[in-house]
């Protein structure tokens, strides 16, 4: 199967700080590669800096790689122009651990997943409206909460309405970057059905970024594990579940507290 996403050798360096010599360089990202095939989900397994979120920020063309490649589509995004992964970056979007973050609390759910259309040029105003309504309805967010402002909804409520919005141009990857750890388990388990609905109704393929086993356990295709700017280990989930091969990878295991032995859909609680 042809990836969709296809990351080569990818390096993203940071200024070390004002106190270090001039140059100095943190690698944040150290010859990265990895794929995803295209309606599949790939779980990026890490703890908190080890590079994961830098790499979607890499891959969502919101930073600016030092070196290496972004294949996306046959296309290499790393080397356009700012003008030029503009107009692709509608096929990318990302949904955050934190929706509050990202969400204008003064705003209601209707107007945030029409914001996109209204950037983007697209649409009349009650063609939004309509198409944003149904995405909302997409997602479990019933037409009588779609007056609601951002900060009147529970937090399951508000990721729900991350994900509408990140939808709403019709993506073909979504990044989700920690996007269930700030849920308890019984939204886990909803939102997560939600994703894997979704993904097979939508054709989705998803960059799954966390640093939880048991959730990657659940949704991912393969897994692949990062440690300080590197993947380490990859390989078809139910393989690095069970033998995990290197020292970053079984550490991060014996910190999960339950890995369910398949990744089968969850079950609403």
């Amino acid at each position: 199967m042809q990836p969709l996403l296809r990351v080569e050798n990818l390096a993203k360096h940071y200024a070390a700080g004002r106190s270090a010599p001039s140059k100095d360089k943190i690698a944040a990202l150290d010859g990265v590669s990895l794929s995803i095939p295209a309606r599949t989900t790939l779980a990026l397994v890490g703890e908190s800096g080890s590079g994961k979120s830098t790499l979607a920020l890499c891959i969502a063309c919101l930073e600016h790689a030092t070196s290496g490649s972004i294949w996306f589509e046959g296309i290499d995004v790393a080397a356009l122009d700012k003008n030029q992964q503009r107009l692709l970056r509608p096929q990318i979007q990302l949904v955050f651990q934190d929706p509050a973050s990202s969400l204008n609390p003064r705003w209601t759910a209707l107007e945030i997943v029409s914001e996109p259309f209204f950037v983007q040029g697209r649409f009349s105003k009650q063609e939004r409206s309509d198409k944003a309504g149904t995405w909302l309805d997409r997602v479990g967010i019933s037409r009588k909460m779609v007056s609601q402002r951002a900060d009147e909804l529970s937090g399951g409520q508000k990721q729900r309405l991350a994900i509408a919005r990140a939808l709403a141009l019709e993506p073909k990857l979504i990044i989700l970057d920690e996007a269930l750890s700030a849920l308890d388990c019984s939204v886990q388990a909803q939102i997560s059905n939600l994703l894997l609905e979704l993904q097979s109704s939508l054709g989705l393929t998803y960059l799954f970024i966390t640093h939880d086993f048991a959730m990657a356990a659940q949704l991912a295709d393969e897994i692949a594990v990062m440690d300080h700017g590197r993947i380490v280990e990859s390989g078809p989930a139910e393989k690095i579940l069970s033998s995990p091969g290197h020292g970053a990878t079984r550490s991060l295991l014996a910190a999960t507290p339950r890995v369910p032995k398949t990744h089968s859909v969850l079950v609403n609680y």
